[in-house]
């Protein structure tokens, strides 16, 4: 870590170091092309796509109402950090009917599940983030995942010792009470460029920040190919231009995007639905089982 940070924020050499960030990545599309290639639909490229009628009822997507409220802004040309929704084109009642739209688009909105609904055919396209969308979708054949052309939002994933551990070590029986001795050296390890390319560590490497991304021949040799328009995970460097990593807001919009949600919200799913979650869950289990015997 070259440089830490003021008190405000602000990089300083003389800094202190809060966290290391291991891996970063975006939320990316993932769509199912033998679909897409049956029914002659052109492919999915950006936010807008979501929104096309041959689509209504085939995506699912990640439970999270900053991911879900930022696609809207994004597609409006506004920013996932938008403090004042007037400023929006239309204001808010434009952001509410565009996200009325897109949650009549969306069969499954679930962190958890909506993979699991992709893999299995009940949706043709999963929206999240990259270190789950990508691994998935290597063990799947015919899937493409882009990053959307107007900018999407970036997360980045940090070790940080808590300050509660800065207590003595002690040995306590064959526990030992405080920091482990190798803290250091596993933040370094998880750092090593090695570990990204054997896919150890799922996402970007902080590494590829501020220089250009090659994947070598040897990386990708033998490898099932995955269409993307990401390079080693990073998204191209115009598109990244347009992302954005998503910042703490007001107490007076989180109140907006409470009522946004909140008139927008599907009903609680009823027991047909969630055992339905369960096979589709049950069904995803065992053909990667499958797979994995095939590979």
């Amino acid at each position: 870590m070259r440089n830490g940070r003021s008190d405000e924020g602000k990089l300083d050499a003389s800094g202190r170091i809060w966290a290391a960030p291991y891996r970063w990545g975006s939320i990316v599309i993932a769509y199912k092309k033998s679909e897409f290639q049956k029914r002659k639909m052109a492919p999915i490229e950006d936010w807008a796509d979501l929104w096309r009628p041959e689509l209504a009822g085939k995506i699912a997507m990640v439970d999270s109402p900053r991911e879900i409220v930022g696609a809207v802004l994004k597609n409006m040309g506004a920013s996932y950090n938008t403090i004042d929704m007037s400023e929006v084109a239309g204001g808010k009642e434009a952001v509410q009917q565009n996200l009325a739209s897109l949650v009549k688009q969306v069969r499954l909105f679930d962190s958890r599940h909506y993979l699991k609904a992709f893999g299995v055919g009940d949706v043709w396209v999963a929206v999240g983030w990259s270190n789950d969308v990508i691994p998935a979708a290597k063990r799947l054949s015919n899937i493409a995942v882009i990053v959307p052309k107007s900018g999407a939002s970036l997360w980045a994933d940090c070790w940080a010792i808590p300050a509660a551990s800065r207590m003595a070590t002690d040995q306590i029986g064959g526990r030992v009470r405080g920091p482990s001795p190798v803290v250091h050296q596993w933040i370094e390890f998880c750092l090593q460029a090695e570990r990204f390319k054997d896919d150890v560590v799922p996402g970007a490497s902080p590494n590829t920040l501020g220089s250009s991304v090659k994947v070598s021949e040897e990386l990708t040799r033998g490898r099932p190919k995955l269409e993307t328009n990401l390079i080693a995970g990073v998204p191209p460097s115009d598109i990244l231009a347009k992302c954005e990593l998503i910042e703490p807001l007001p107490e007076k919009t989180l109140s907006e995007y409470r009522w946004l949600i909140n008139s927008v919200q599907k009903p609680e799913s009823s027991l047909v639905d969630r055992l339905s979650n369960r096979i589709s869950s049950l069904a995803y289990y065992l053909l990667c089982k499958v797979q994995s015997k095939d590979a």
